[in-house]
């Protein structure tokens, strides 16, 4: 990827993939912080460029009783002290066409949710805010078809965009990657896999999405291995009490040795190159 594509990240020596990581939903001011810090010791020490991720709502739910958010304003004030205590990028999710100019008051990437992405009207409201906009691949898209929600993006005069693939659908209750994908879409722009949401096994009759936390550092080696510039993982320190997508998180106390292993393959990669 071009670093340049994202203007504050951190410039590293290595040719490192990129890492996009957080919790799911900012639920405080400290949770939020705590996370942060913990991952910029990781990201520093392994030279990986590093973007903080946290929704500053949540639209997507199954039920009308789960956890939406703190308050936009609030969840936004925090994304801001997040890199600008730290001096990192960040990145949330947009929903409403009002969102983008919203929430590009406080954040440096717009990330379209996969259930939106055909949203003309939200994806050109991204693009004309000027920021980085990362476009998520619905799961029911092909990776061909995301050649033109790219151009939506490019057509607005705004050429900082990439794509993120989150798995597909398979049957009614689970997820599957197609790793053909990544090189497919990296002919259009600079990749990202979700590893934590492509392991969702979502409409549970419980109304709570479920997952497979144990596969997640099998499906990012896979990204790797198949040329994904940058990897997208949902982290917490307490996933089963987490107020979104705790059952597909990965605890923050693995981070270091997943990212560790990732970094080691993406060299390996490289030498073969």
């Amino acid at each position: 990827m071009n670093l340049d594509l994202i203007p504050q990240i951190k410039h590293t020596k290595s040719d490192n993939f990129f890492l996009l990581s957080g919790p799911c939903a900012i639920e405080g001011e400290d949770m939020a912080l705590r996370i942060a810090e913990k991952i910029i010791t990781i990201t520093d020490k392994l030279e990986i460029p590093y973007v903080f991720k946290g929704s500053f709502k949540k639209a997507n739910r199954s039920r009308v009783d789960s956890f939406t958010g703190i308050g936009d304003e609030k969840a936004l004030k925090i994304l801001r002290k997040v890199s600008e205590t730290f001096n990192v990028p960040t990145v949330t999710d947009i929903h409403e066409v009002s969102d983008a100019e919203k929430a590009a008051e406080y954040v440096d990437v717009l990330q379209i949710p996969a259930f939106l992405v055909r949203q003309t009207d939200l994806v050109v409201a991204a693009a004309n805010t000027g920021k980085v906009v990362n476009l998520k691949k619905g799961q029911f898209m092909s990776p061909e078809s995301m050649q033109h929600a790219v151009t939506k993006v490019t057509d607005s005069n705004n050429q900082q965009v990439m794509v993120t693939d989150r798995g597909t659908m398979f049957g009614y209750q689970d997820m599957i990657v197609d790793f053909r994908g990544i090189p497919t879409m990296k002919q259009y722009a600079p990749v990202v896999l979700d590893v934590t949401h492509s392991l969702q096994q979502p409409n549970q009759s419980s109304g709570v999405t479920g997952g497979r936390p144990d596969m997640i550092e099998t499906i990012a080696r896979a990204g790797i291995v198949t040329g994904a510039d940058g990897i997208f993982m949902e982290t917490h320190f307490d996933p089963a009490n987490a107020k979104s997508d705790g059952a597909n998180m990965l605890h923050l106390d693995h981070l270091e040795r997943v990212l560790t292993n990732l970094v080691a393959i993406r060299k390996t990669v490289n030498s073969l190159e």
